[in-house]
């Protein structure tokens, strides 16, 4: 072989090479966009985590906050609330589970394990049936002191469980800690 067919091969090969760099840089260069636009756009990741002021919630009062296009209720329960809630049976729960994100695993739902201090006081819950997926009505409705659906009939006493109704779960609590002494970030 002689040097000249040499050369030709190894420029033959520097094209291949070339072409197929050139190529794959294209190709993603012409899918990136695509591959991006399934990432989540600036609003919904600025909604993601909010904190909402509870300065001016009084015990026994509910507030209502729109989180990731969802009604999220905050209440500051009173001390009566918080005892009828401690005293239920889990065992007598529709749904035995306390559908709270803020503890891992599937925890019994114990007041204590739905609550988002020790002492019972603030409950911090998804404001979405679990049946069909409308807003429950507050402020003591229903016939245990809770949340009442009025849509078909679902019934939360004071600690956002089922108690009666064709709802098959507790009302979730979300992920939520308290910033400072007046401030929650839900997310």
């Amino acid at each position: 072989m002689s040097q000249a067919e040499d050369h030709g091969g190894s420029r033959r090969d520097f094209l291949y090479y070339a072409t197929a760099g050139a190529g794959a840089v294209t190709a993603g260069a012409a899918i990136w966009p695509l591959i991006n636009q399934m990432n989540p756009s600036a609003d919904v990741q600025a909604l993601s985590s909010i904190r909402v002021d509870v300065s001016t919630l009084e015990s026994g009062s509910q507030m209502t906050v729109k989180w990731l296009g969802k009604p999220v209720f905050i209440r500051r329960r009173t001390a009566e609330e918080i005892e009828q809630a401690r005293t239920v049976e889990v065992s007598s729960l529709p749904d035995p589970v306390a559908r709270n994100e803020n503890i891992p695993g599937e925890v019994p739902a114990t007041d204590e394990n739905r609550t988002l201090d020790p002492e019972g006081e603030w409950l911090v819950q998804m404001g979405v049936c679990t049946h069909l997926g409308c807003v429950p009505i507050g402020d003591g409705a229903g016939d245990f002191g809770g949340w009442f659906c009025p849509c078909h009939g679902s019934h939360y006493d004071a600690a956002g469980r089922i108690r009666r109704g064709p709802a098959p779960t507790n009302l979730p609590i979300p992920v939520a800690n308290f910033v400072d002494d007046v401030t929650i970030q839900l997310g």
